[in-house]
């Protein structure tokens, strides 16, 4: 049997890590799934566009409870004020929604924000 023996450390290829972030993205984007299913099989009526579940998962967005409540909280807002399409910004996330659909259109976080220009909105919320 060969063996190798060297002073260097061993580092990841770049390949081998972006295989490892991948699967915590996928972990990430499927909790987001799973809470999102839970909700509208509660009742709720929030709903997650391809393109937004795309994002969420190519940017590792996670999610919990307390933010899926603070994103029908900010809709009900947008609605009450006849908003149409809205920015809603929460912690470091921000999220693009059809408030008439009750749709998440797109989502990005803090990095993708940067340098961005937000179109085609008419509202923006801030949520804590």
């Amino acid at each position: 049997m060969n063996r190798i023996y060297s002073d260097r450390s061993l580092h990841l290829s770049q390949s081998s890590k972006l295989k490892s972030n991948n699967i915590t993205q996928e972990k990430a984007a499927n909790n987001f799934k799973e809470l999102l299913k839970k909700e509208l099989a509660d009742g709720g009526s929030l709903k997650l566009s391809k393109h937004a579940a795309k994002r969420l998962q190519s940017r590792n967005i996670g999610f919990t409870n307390q933010d899926i409540n603070k994103l029908e909280t900010a809709i009900d807002k947008a609605k009450s004020k006849g908003a149409k399409e809205s920015l809603i910004l929460i912690d470091d996330n921000a999220f693009i929604v059809s408030i008439k659909n009750n749709t998440v259109i797109t989502a990005m976080d803090k990095d993708s924000m940067e340098d961005n220009l937000f179109t085609n909105i008419d509202s923006a919320i801030i949520m804590k």
